[in-house]
């Protein structure tokens, strides 16, 4: 495995490739990573929704979204919470903070896309019809209580989120190996999913794709009868409410990437690091 300096060392090296991308490169990048993260996301809910207790459903779910970033890792993305740990190549001088966060916002967008798309793409998949609509009204349910989160706790949970999609990163890039990258990504991925931690990307699907179930009659009905949700409830899925969820978990998902994480491992590293500042 790689030493711990060797790790922030790579990471320094390769956030200067990746702030350096073309607009256009980097932007196919965003939109993989964002609907890669997606399908996890789409995966994780059809496979947890029937579950009854909640701890054994966030286990379920805990299991499976983690191979949005796994495809991240082997296959290629640019993911805007990942890309926060880029924090360390800006401390180290290698670009300044300006470009690091020209290419964030960039991401961001292009993750969004991505995230989009696969939410059109399963909406109209009829992936929402199994149980008689009951996924699409846990979709409902999921996407409601993101949107209705307060600003606090949209940030709170942003950083602790992020704290450990970036130590993933960091243990994926440990290992040598693919198992040895696949182990390092699971276990800090699972216990956020697990912990009910908020990442904007997975976001970028879970609201929108709440919003588009909410608009199906006989998924409303489904949310109504298994949820007791009403319509004064589904109102609150809109375009002004997802951004209310976004903007406090983006945030603090960059705290969590670049405070939490970032900062401490630059710090402590710095001094043993043998790329030239």
């Amino acid at each position: 495995m790689n030493k711990p300096n060797e790790i922030i060392e790579a990471n320094i090296i390769n956030a200067e490739r990746k702030v350096n991308l073309p607009i256009f490169r980097m932007m196919v990048l965003g939109m993989m990573a964002g609907a890669f993260i997606a399908i996890g996301a789409v995966a994780s809910s059809t496979a947890a929704f029937s579950i009854s207790n909640e701890g054994l459903a966030r286990v379920v779910s805990g299991c499976i979204f983690p191979i949005g970033l796994i495809l991240i890792t082997f296959i290629g993305g640019e993911l805007f919470t990942g890309n926060c740990l880029a924090s360390m190549g800006a401390m180290n001088k290698k670009f300044g903070w300006k470009k690091m966060m020209r290419a964030l916002c960039i991401v961001w967008i292009s993750n969004f896309i991505g995230a989009v798309v696969i939410c059109v793409l399963t909406y109209y998949s009829g992936n929402m019809d199994i149980s008689d609509g009951a996924l699409g009204a846990y979709v409902i349910k999921v996407a409601l209580h993101k949107s209705t989160l307060s600003f606090a706790e949209g940030v709170t949970s942003g950083i602790l989120c992020n704290v450990l999609v970036c130590t993933a990163i960091l243990l994926a890039g440990a290992s040598k190996d693919v198992v040895g990258k696949i182990c390092g990504i699971f276990f800090p991925i699972a216990t956020f999913v697990i912990g009910g931690f908020e990442h904007c990307v997975a976001n970028m699907y879970y609201i929108p794709a709440g919003m588009m179930a909410a608009g199906n009659p006989e998924y409303a009905a489904k949310a109504s009868e298994l949820y007791g949700i009403t319509a004064d409830q589904l109102s609150n899925l809109n375009t002004m409410n997802m951004f209310s969820n976004l903007l406090p978990v983006t945030i603090g998902n960059v705290i969590g990437g670049v405070l939490f994480v970032g900062l401490p491992c630059y710090y402590v590293y710095r001094n043993n690091l043998r790329i030239v500042k």
